[in-house]
């Protein structure tokens, strides 16, 4: 069943700047610096999401190292003289499905950013006037 998604927003409490946690891969902890500052000034980031944005980031860092992987190795191997599927392949292809989840979660694709805008509850008030 589908329906409409709710607008999102703006969160008084809204996280606007953490640096990523320390124990981050180095491309998963790229990914965060890339787009928590796009989160912050959407002023819709709180503690309560900051697990979503953790999965969306190591999912990312997954895809990337699985990419550097397949450059290296290529996308089939050879398993006792049989041509088998690298695993990585499987691997990033999971990263990639959940970062892209994730990445509608948090309004991080083109899709979700075409929602409705973002609402203040201010501007909720001049309707009723």
């Amino acid at each position: 069943m589908r329906g409409v998604k709710p607008t999102m927003r703006q969160d008084p409490e809204a996280i606007t700047d953490l640096a990523a946690p320390e124990w981050m891969s180095e491309d998963a902890a790229e990914e965060w610096d890339r787009v928590m500052p796009i989160l912050a000034e959407r002023r819709i980031l709180t503690v309560a999401d900051l697990g979503s944005l953790e999965n969306y980031c190591m999912a990312m860092g997954t895809v990337r190292e699985m990419d550097r992987h397949l450059q290296d190795y290529g996308h089939v191997i050879d398993v006792d003289g049989v041509m088998k599927r690298n695993p990585a392949v499987g691997i990033q292809s999971d990263a990639m499905t959940r970062a892209r989840l994730l990445a509608a979660e948090l309004g991080l694709t083109p899709v979700s950013r075409s929602r409705p805008a973002i609402r203040d509850d201010d501007d909720d008030d001049s309707l009723l006037d």
